[in-house]
């Protein structure tokens, strides 16, 4: 009767992972509180409220109205034919034609309505009109 050897499969080296992981939950940790916390620079402006916003991810040109009624680009305040030849310039640029309008809640609607205006015959392709998200 012949007795043969079982061979025992050998153990790999095996890298501890727990602490690999620990890491890499940290810093999907610290990224989700820092980016709640990112400020968006610009004219301080209170924005309409909405159920349904959406976060914008395209690179975008930003057109504000502040609560009187003025319009800044670029942080700078222009009347509407200056913020017309500035949108031509800046559009002739730009590859998707995208303006976005962050209008005060309490202006005047004609005035935000009139800036919409001045960035459609300025060439924009898309208009959107930024909301905050309602809690």
């Amino acid at each position: 009767m012949l007795v043969h050897r079982k061979k025992r499969p050998r153990y790999g080296v095996q890298a501890p992972l727990t602490s690999l992981i620990d890491i890499v939950f940290l810093l999907l940790v610290y990224f989700l509180l820092t980016t709640n916390f990112m400020v968006d620079e610009g004219i301080d402006v209170k924005l309409p409220q909405a159920q349904a916003s959406k976060q914008q991810t395209q690179v975008e040109i930003r057109v504000y109205v502040d609560e009187q009624g003025r319009t800044f680009l670029a942080n700078k305040q222009l009347s509407l034919n200056e913020v017309f030849n500035r949108l031509k310039t800046l559009l002739a640029k730009s590859d998707n034609g995208l303006v976005v309008i962050k209008a005060d809640r309490r202006v005047v609607l004609n005035k935000a309505v009139a800036v919409m205006d001045v960035a459609k015959a300025a060439g924009a392709k898309r208009l959107c009109l930024a909301t905050e998200k309602e809690f």
